[in-house]
């Protein structure tokens, strides 16, 4: 009997959950308080499902870094499913998101998923229609004879599925240009709404004020985060499916 384990929890599992910001536990609880008297009878205390779906599980949930997502649905609603519109303050939207992270982080927790998880349990995908999922949406910058040749003998199985799903690495260059027309480009190091830092080609580190210059971010791997917004379970695991026959020398004989 094969193991299904949902792909966006293995994203999650695996690098994913590296990339969101820690959880603030006061904030979470005081935010627990506030779902329990506003969404607890939809949703369940513990945002598990009762008479509305299991958040812990919700792509919305899962994809959401600091309120982006979860957010927009509080305050306008998803009329057409029957769930109202809450316009609450961000400081209540905020302590909400960070229960609602904390939930998927204790069900994360309590799964333990190995990390030497046996790939033949995760092979529930055909292999066939990721590789043509590939060929249409990854083979302009992915090559199953070049840079992924031998790629499932590479990883154990759920770091090969997290890889693919959100690379680890920051790729991502900047040009900053200043108020004098002087421009420093360089590696970043920090981005947000307020500040932009980079280390230059010479090693030397950079910090601006986001309202005193212009900054143009160049990132090699916007097309993958762009996919999770996109992808079906069931191409998550056809995708898999394929990368998993790229053990070595015979991946050779084409994409």
């Amino acid at each position: 009997m094969r193991t299904f384990i949902p792909a966006i929890l293995v994203c999650i599992a695996g690098a994913c959950a590296q990339e969101k910001p820690a959880i603030n536990k006061e904030l979470a609880s005081r935010g627990r308080a506030m779902f329990v008297q506003r969404c607890g009878f939809c949703h369940g205390n513990d945002a598990r499902g009762n008479r509305a779906p299991d958040l812990v599980r919700s792509p919305v949930v899962l994809r959401d870094e600091k309120g982006e997502g979860i957010g927009p649905v509080i305050r306008n609603g998803r009329p057409d499913k029957g769930m109202p519109a809450f316009p609450m303050p961000d400081a209540d939207i905020e302590a909400i998101t960070a229960f609602l992270h904390s939930q998927v982080q204790a069900g994360l927790e309590s799964a333990e998923v190995p990390s030497n998880y046996a790939m033949q349990r995760l092979l529930t995908g055909d292999a066939a229609d990721g590789r043509r999922y590939f060929d249409t949406h990854c083979a302009s910058c992915h090559s199953a004879t070049g840079d992924l040749a031998g790629i499932a003998s590479k990883y154990k199985s759920i770091d090969l599925e997290a890889a693919f799903l959100s690379p680890e690495h920051d790729l991502r260059t900047a040009v900053v240009t200043l108020q004098n027309g002087e421009t420093v480009r360089g590696r970043v190091l920090h981005e947000d709404e307020f500040s932009i830092a980079l280390r230059d080609s010479a090693g030397f580190y950079h910090s601006f004020d986001r309202r005193r210059v212009r900054a143009e971010i160049n990132d090699p791997l916007a097309a993958h985060r762009e996919l999770l917004f996109h992808y079906t379970d069931q191409n998550v695991h056809d995708i898999f499916a394929y990368l998993a026959t790229l053990t070595g020398p015979a991946a050779k004989e084409g994409r």
